[in-house]
């Protein structure tokens, strides 16, 4: 799994178990080194590491192995308990050279990391005391003897030490601060100062204030974002920036996967501390955790420019942001325009030529060209439809280079990508050239945009004719006014010939929905009339008014180019270029409207079951489908002659989507039996032998798999407008797409389900991670690996499936959304619990804790038994 996918958080944590349970510990310290690489650590699993390698650690120089696997482990999150397993592990090493210092000096560390931590700073505190009364006991002389000037001197200094660690404590807010001032009065000879009774009621007033939010923390759920939030507000009043540096650790450390809460954080950091090595190490764990976010990645750009770090480490940052993975094409754009930005800052444009200047121009070709290959590629649309890239070079060499044919150039090929019939980038290119070109070059940009606006073609005109007012001659303005008048009268014809056909159809679409009403009444009034008898059924054959028994009003479509300021494509001249290239676009077909036939007066057919053997029956048609006998007469007329098509429709002339296929001879239809799965104006046609299923009620004609496919997806949360060939384009450039079905209803509805078949299961995991998460048409799809529901009754489980292992359906958390598209959340954030059974695609799953046995299967009960119930109450 993870040769496929090596950012699979769940699987690393899988690896690392079995690896430990086996004792493998060369593979265990590879694996987890991997691990760490990619993703900061939390502090159960740095835990297990430490752990493990002291235990191996013999020699002076496996120590220091130890001791850098610490410092590694202390920068990933603000953790207390790894902090007092380090100081504690240093104190082995108290016999060697400047022992004790080191071992302070990671104790002062510690402090200054959490040892303002309200709930867990005190155990670091009684530690580092700890620690000095051991030194104080080791100085202390014999007994009976009189201890030397230099003795003396060291106890007393030693004795300060301690009497300063009670002092620093008792002025912080921690709790079980009272036992902690009751053990330094038992402990000291001298009165307590006054100075520090002051800090001590000071501290615990700020406790008292502290308190609710720290009980808050304890009674809420994770992620306790809002709890933390409250927390940080009341912190950001006190205004301690080493106490709300703390909180907005102790945050993170249990919502490492939330975006919002790191930008707020680095922003904190970049405008209030200001401290590089804290800004810089924050910026980083920021993007590890979250590395799809691309403001994370912009903020820490900036914070390296902004400290100065050398530039080939800010270009290897960037390009470490390319391969982050990105969940949008726009955010390829605004990465790339973040670095660009940095560059241009680079140079010195009072040379005229310099190796930072080369470097710019070479940033901008390169990210042209990548958006233009490797995001469209991708995503199969451009983050950058308006050209800002290329509009920002285009600037660049105007304003700063004085290079106004190279911006020209740059302008030409952004007005050909689509953008010429936008007025406001013909008129942002008209002020550049204004400010840095000639009036020439501004009156023939001027003239193309009156010939190819189609939003807001009146504004152009304006500009043209208030150039031509100031600057032009008799001869320009009278051609200027020549052309507008003529532009805007064929808008102006255009526009009421759109606005015609509008009211048109809004008049239609009111004269339908009144008939559709008078229908509906008419209906009911018959209805009323009409005397049933009790115990008769309807037959679905004989009123089956669509689904739900109503048919649904469908609102209006408007056509392309209808509407006000909307010009319709075929009427509309088209230029691509600043220069005169241009296109004439295909004008687009307006579909007419097709009349559908009623078949209320055919008389229905009942199937007879003797011919069964010469019948076939056809199913999963479209319910659109306009001329279904003649259709499939065709369709079935190469296996044999066709007696007849039997059609089945509702009472309102609707075709149900299914028929009966009658031919002459046995053979025949035993021919038409290959024909099935044949697709069908878009649909898979089921065929199967007629059978009668009051006879064989254990014969089923559901064609589709039941069990795991691991090369085909199963999506959900599609817009119901999505087509095939939209879901094609988007599954397509992640493998080789064999088959797509778009799932419906029995009125040919869509679900907004499909099924994606790839040629092979690598394919299909590749999708899973680049696809789910994605954004169709403002709805997020989620995709995962087909596993369609059982179709057998739980009384008749089918031989061998209880057996079949089932895939846990994909948990999706905070870390699965971005680059990888995995569940990435660290189970060690996770509160375990027993886990409410899941639906896989409707497969209910038991929970991971469940027994292996097979449940037990409710007993059925029949209606007498209901009977002999209800009597007995």
């Amino acid at each position: 799994k993870l040769s496929i996918n090596a950012f699979d958080y769940n699987c690393h944590l899988d690896l690392i178990k079995l690896l430990r349970q086996e004792g493998e510990l060369v593979k265990l310290r590879r694996a987890r080194q991997k691990m760490s690489e990619l993703f900061p650590l939390t502090e159960e699993i740095w835990l297990d590491w430490l752990k493990d390698e002291i235990k191996m650690a013999s020699e002076i120089s496996e120590r220091e192995k130890v001791y850098e696997l610490f410092e590694r482990a202390v920068k990933d999150y603000i953790c207390p308990e790894i902090w007092l397993e380090y100081a504690q592990y240093s104190i082995g090493g108290i016999g060697q050279e400047g022992g004790i210092e080191k071992v302070r000096s990671i104790f002062e560390r510690a402090l200054t990391a959490v040892g303002l931590h309200v709930t867990k700073g005190t155990a670091l505190w009684e530690a580092y005391r700890e620690f000095e009364n051991a030194i104080l006991e080791t100085a202390q002389p014999a007994p009976g003897s009189i201890p030397s000037p230099e003795q003396q001197q060291v106890l007393c200094s030693q004795l300060e030490k301690i009497h300063t660690l009670f002092r620093r404590q008792l002025g912080i807010p921690l709790l079980d601060m009272e036992a902690s001032y009751a053990e330094y009065e038992e402990w000291s000879e001298e009165p307590i100062p006054e100075s520090t009774i002051k800090n001590y009621k000071k501290a615990l007033q700020q406790l008292e204030k502290c308190k609710p939010y720290e009980e808050a923390l304890l009674g809420a759920e994770t992620p306790k974002l809002a709890e933390y939030q409250a927390y940080i507000d009341f912190e950001m009043k006190a205004g301690d920036p080493a106490r709300i540096q703390l909180i907005y650790e102790r945050a993170l450390a249990e919502n490492c996967l939330v975006p919002d809460l790191w930008a707020r954080y680095n922003q904190y950091l970049d405008r209030q501390l200001k401290v590089k090595e804290l800004v810089l190490s924050a910026h980083d764990r920021a993007v590890r955790n979250c590395p799809w976010t691309v403001g994370l990645w912009i903020r820490y750009l900036l914070a390296m420019e902004r400290h100065r770090v050398e530039h080939s480490i800010i270009s290897e940052m960037f390009e470490k942001a390319l391969n982050a993975g990105f969940i949008q094409a726009t955010d390829y754009v605004e990465i790339w325009q973040a670095y660009l930005d940095y560059l241009r800052r680079r140079v010195d444009f009072t040379q005229d030529s310099s190796k930072e200047l080369e470097e710019l121009r070479s940033a901008f070709a390169r990210a042209v060209e990548y958006l233009k290959q490797e995001v469209e590629e991708r995503f199969s649309e451009s983050g950058d439809p308006s050209c800002t890239i290329m509009q920002n070079w285009a600037r660049v060499e105007a304003r700063l280079c004085n290079n106004m044919q190279k911006a020209r150039e740059l302008w030409d090929n952004i007005m050909t990508k689509g953008n010429a019939k936008y007025a406001n980038m013909w008129l942002e290119y008209y002020n550049l050239e204004r400010a840095h070109g000639d009036t020439q070059h501004c009156r023939k940009a001027l003239h193309r945009a009156v010939q190819c606006t189609s939003d807001y073609p009146e504004h152009v005109c304006e500009v043209l004719l208030t150039l031509e007012r100031i600057e032009g001659t008799l001869e320009d303005w009278d051609a200027a006014v020549q052309k507008t008048e003529n532009r805007l009268a064929r808008v102006n014809e255009q526009r009421a010939k759109a606005a015609e056909k509008e009211a048109a159809l809004a008049k239609q679409e009111e004269e339908r929905a009144e008939q559709r009403k008078q229908a509906r009444a008419e209906k009911k009034a018959s209805k009323k009339a009409k005397k049933t008898r009790t115990g008769d059924k309807r037959k679905a054959d004989e009123d089956d008014e669509g689904e739900w028994g109503q048919e649904e009003e469908l609102p209006s479509k408007r056509h392309r180019g209808e509407g006000d300021g909307v010009l319709p494509e075929e009427d509309m001249e088209v230029e691509t270029g600043l220069f005169g290239r241009s296109e004439k676009p295909d004008g687009p077909s307006i579909p007419k409207e097709k009349a559908s036939t009623s078949r209320k007066d055919i008389p229905k057919v009942l199937h007879d079951s003797s011919k069964d053997k010469v019948t076939v029956f056809v199913s999963n048609l479209s319910y659109t489908m306009a001329e279904p006998e003649a259709k499939l007469r065709e369709l079935f007329g190469s296996c044999g002659e066709v007696v007849e098509i039997r059609a089945v429709f509702n009472n309102k002339g609707t075709f149900r989507g299914y028929c009966y296929v009658q031919f002459k001879e046995e053979e025949a239809a035993r021919q038409a039996l290959a024909l099935d799965r044949t697709a069908v104006e878009g649909r898979p046609m089921f065929v199967s032998p007629c059978v009668d299923k009051n006879k064989n009620p254990d014969f089923k004609v559901f064609r589709y798999s039941t069990t795991l496919e691991k090369h085909k997806l199963f999506i959900s949360g599609l817009p119901f407008s999505c087509t095939k060939e939209e879901l094609e384009e988007v599954c397509k450039a992640h493998g080789n797409v064999k088959d797509i079905r778009l799932v419906t209803n029995r009125a040919g509805k869509p679900k907004g389900l499909a099924y994606v078949e790839y040629e092979n299961e690598a394919q299909a995991s590749q999708a899973v991670l680049k696809m789910d998460g994605l954004t169709v048409k403002d709805h997020v799809i989620k995709v995962m690996i087909s596993n369609p529901p059982l179709r057998k009754l739980p009384d008749r489980p089918e031989p061998g499936r209880a057996s079949l292992p089932l895939a846990p359906r994909q948990i999706y958390g905070a870390r699965g959304k971005g680059r990888t598209q995995l569940s990435m959340m660290p189970r060690a954030l996770q509160r375990q619990s027993n886990p409410v059974a899941k639906a896989e695609n409707g497969m209910v799953q038991n929970s991971p804790a469940a027994s292996s046995d097979p449940p037990a299967e409710p007993k059925k009960m029949s209606n007498a038994d209901f009977a002999k119930m209800l009597l007995k109450k």
